[in-house]
């Protein structure tokens, strides 16, 4: 848009200046101008004095002017089950402080919910886990915050950032549920909700660029500007998420007997020179590539040429779409949201049909990848660039780390159950699962890198007992603590529950768990295999089995670690927690899940559930 000089205030030689300037500002230079004018006004009807505009030393993104309010204190809570929640928090942080900002970041589980209504900025950075629910870290917040205690909140000013994954039905529930909330009790927005998907790096970044455009024009008649050459500049270390370390393959072993039904693959990953390092508990994030066949399969049936160049991001980079579908972008999970935008390059009739029912649409994603909506519905009537804008990045997955770095140097291992199955009429493979299991040699390199989790952690005090319930591929975290634990000299008691299908052919790491046991490094196992009884056994009725001794350790204070399948197991040792709980403590339901609750709170009750 060209100013015009009848419409302004600006003789021709200003207006000529302004629309040769304004087409080339990014828009963290106009967050930066918008704030310093602001400033400069303030300044000027103060003082008299009009302000020189300096020329920003530091990054664009900068923004070099805060004006003094009556509050300069913005709280930022985070509720988070993977560790990205938090990070963007910290991150934030850091950033607003360099901003001259007085930042408190704090979990929501560690911030008293009475202490709200003296907050005067608020940021909510939260995930949604399962099926909309909050994360564990932030159900007493929620809880609270939706009950009749909420006090009104006329003078808060909040903004919230909601991360979750859009082929989930509920995608940022949780975030949505905060934002509502906090209006609903007066709170004012600083800044729009922003909901991000598995990529959320950018979403997030401007997000922030709104909350501190909020926060400046929020403050009035102050005086005070903070030079862009004290803003604190936050330097990553050298790999990180958005810049991964190409580990190399050490060991690729299966870990079942044979004739099991399972294929559960341990990797041994080289970190020699990554400068990465982990403790107990923390995850690793790993960049899959789709399998060569399914990608060959769709080009074919798109029609398209493979070696064709395509654009992969806003930058311009381009490659070509065969390594594009194979190494950038989702092309095994489909959403309402895909369906949508493939609708406008797939004339057919019938999926515009399917798309005006909800429950038709959601029988239909499931088990479905976009080789069968294009062969469902094609032919693809766009271009290859058209195919690539409708897609969203290839994610990566996280595996909870099977070792500790203390006993491993330079080291990090996996416990990785392949995923195979027949889904309408195809065979199905899991994207990095089936990676590992079938193309991934020793030499071979993948890229990496470690998401900490600092809601799933040893206790402090070695010598506080442990329980750990792990079955299947969830025994992984619990190997790093023990290896941990052993390295260190811990005292503690450890009580392990561990559960698959066959003793013979899937009893996971058996001899080093019969060696730990066997050194006292393990205190006690008890074990569940389902498919060698007439009446299936699980790790839950191990537990009842056991349920006086379990509570005894709880009363010792034992901290309580879950970590595998949400939907079914972690949810069924939840249940049988509090039954256990209310057995042995003389308890009603009520007290026994307070008595859960208080764990939660004191950080002994801890999962690691996907």
């Amino acid at each position: 848009m060209q100013l015009q000089v009848m419409n302004s205030p600006f003789n021709q030689e200003q207006a000529d200046l302004l629309n040769r300037l304004l087409p080339t500002l990014t828009e963290s230079q106009k967050v930066w101008l918008t704030g310093y004018l602001a400033a400069s006004q303030s300044v000027a009807a103060t003082t008299g004095v009009e302000q020189q505009l300096v020329a920003p030393t530091a990054a664009p993104s900068a923004a070099p002017v805060v004006e003094q309010t009556i509050s300069k204190e913005v709280t930022i809570l985070y509720g988070s089950q993977t560790g990205n929640a938090q990070g963007l928090a910290e991150s934030a942080g850091k950033t607003l402080e360099g901003r001259g900002f007085d930042v408190t970041v704090a979990s929501m589980n560690d911030f008293k919910p009475n202490n709200l209504k003296k907050l005067h900025n608020l940021l909510i950075v939260v995930s949604t886990h399962g099926e909309g629910d909050p994360p564990d870290n932030a159900l007493s917040f929620h809880e609270f915050l939706h009950g009749r205690r909420a006090p009104k909140l006329e003078n808060l000013r909040y903004s919230v950032l909601s991360l979750g994954d859009s082929s989930y039905e509920f995608f940022c529930q949780t975030g949505k549920e905060f934002d509502q909330k906090l209006e609903e009790l007066g709170g004012t927005r600083l800044n729009e909700r922003v909901d991000c998907d598995l990529d959320f790096d950018e979403p997030a970044a401007e997000w922030l660029e709104g909350v501190i455009a909020g926060l400046s024009q929020a403050q009035a008649g102050g005086t005070e500007v903070v030079s862009p050459t004290a803003v604190a500049q936050e330097t990553d270390t050298v790999y990180s998420r958005t810049n991964p370390f190409r580990a190399e393959v050490l060991e690729n072993i299966n870990l079942n007997g044979r004739g099991s039904n399972k294929e559960t693959r341990h990797l041994e990953l080289s970190l020699e020179g990554s400068g990465l390092t982990f403790e107990p508990g923390d995850s690793l994030g790993v960049y899959p590539e789709n399998d060569p066949t399914l990608v060959d399969s769709l080009i074919k049936e798109l029609n398209l040429n493979p070696t064709e160049e395509v654009q992969i991001n806003k930058q311009g980079e381009s490659r070509s779409l065969k390594e594009a579908l194979t190494t950038n972008f989702e092309i095994t999970v489909l959403t309402k949201a895909l369906l949508e935008k493939a609708s406008a390059f797939l004339k057919n009739n019938d999926l515009k049909e399917l798309l005006a029912n909800d429950e038709k649409v959601k029988e239909y994603i499931d088990g479905r990848d976009m080789l069968d909506l294009v062969s469902d519905f094609g032919p693809w009537d766009g271009s290859a660039q058209d195919f690539i804008s409708i897609l969203r990045k290839l994610p990566s997955r996280l595996y909870s780390i099977a070792s500790s770095l203390s006993a491993n140097e330079e080291e990090v291992h996996l416990t990785i159950g392949a995923v195979r199955y027949e889904a309408h009429g195809r065979e199905r493979n899991g994207v990095c699962s089936i990676l590992c299991a079938d193309r991934l040699q020793p030499g071979d390199t993948i890229p990496v890198y470690i998401q900490h989790n600092q809601n799933f952690k040893l206790p402090e005090n070695p010598d506080t007992p442990i329980i750990m319930v792990g079955p299947g591929t969830g025994i992984a975290p619990f190997r790093s603590f023990i290896q941990e634990r052993e390295e260190k000299g811990a005292e503690g008691k450890s009580w392990l529950f561990f559960g698959d299908q066959h003793f013979v052919t899937d009893f996971l790491y058996q001899t080093e768990w019969q060696n730990w046991l066997k050194d006292g490094v393990l205190t006690r196992m008890d074990v569940a295999f389902s498919r060698d009884t007439d009446e299936k056994v699980y790790v839950q009725n191990r537990m009842l089995e056991n349920s006086k001794e379990l509570f005894e350790w709880l009363q010792e204070g034992a901290a309580f670690y879950i970590c595998g399948d949400e939907k079914k197991m972690a949810h069924d040792v939840h249940n049988t927690l509090i039954e256990i709980i209310e057995k042995e403590g003389g308890m009603s339901r009520e007290d026994a899940e307070k008595y859960l609750s208080d764990m939660q709170q004191q950080k002994r009750y801890q999962r690691d559930v996907y």
